[in-house]
């Protein structure tokens, strides 16, 4: 395999960047497939729920896709907490990371917050503040985001839900990574 010839970024070439690009494209190409495996991998992680976070993030984009959201919203639903494993502390951010050179702002921006406004339906019962999402109230994108919470999100771990499966949903991720509405930086 060809690789560049320098061993510190400011000594690389016109054609060293060149090579690097190519391989960047076919990279980033790659990306739904990555996902997928990634998403993949939630069979095994977070104990103590009645199912498994692939399962929740299946039942998540089912009622997405049920309910005539758009294609960026079911993917995003899919993916929302694909960050669980990586970034426990910080998942909602891992995920809209993820997501936003190929979604809108919106959608990026409900991704991003979801897991604060997740803490509406837990934190008193830890001594916390439930309301921490008020600190948003005034932002433009605050109710879809409450609203993702309460239909995509708190109401996705029933074992008895039928949900698709992530065969079903793997041409909407392609479609979804197959162009991205902003620059790679």
């Amino acid at each position: 395999m060809k690789t560049v010839t320098f061993t510190r970024m400011e000594d690389g070439t016109a054609e060293d960047y060149a090579l690097l690009a190519e391989f960047e494209e076919k990279y980033v190409r790659e990306l739904p497939d990555r996902l997928i495996e990634a998403l993949s991998r939630l069979q095994e992680t977070l104990p103590g729920y009645p199912i498994t976070r692939l399962e929740h993030s299946l039942q998540s984009a089912t009622r997405a896709y049920d309910a005539d959201e758009p294609e960026e919203l079911v993917v995003a639903a899919l993916l929302h907490d694909i960050g669980d494993e990586l970034a426990p502390a910080a998942h909602s951010e891992m995920a809209a990371a993820i997501l936003r050179p190929y979604v809108s702002e919106r959608v990026y921006w409900i991704i991003k917050h979801h897991g604060l406004f997740q803490t509406y339906y837990y934190h008193h019962h830890l001594g916390k503040d439930r309301n921490a999402r008020e600190a948003l109230k005034d932002h433009v994108w605050y109710q879809d985001c409450v609203d993702f919470c309460h239909k995509y999100d708190q109401n996705c771990f029933d074992p008895a839900y039928k949900s698709r499966d992530l065969d079903f949903f793997i041409p909407m991720v392609r479609r979804v990574f197959s162009k991205p509405k902003t620059e790679f930086t």
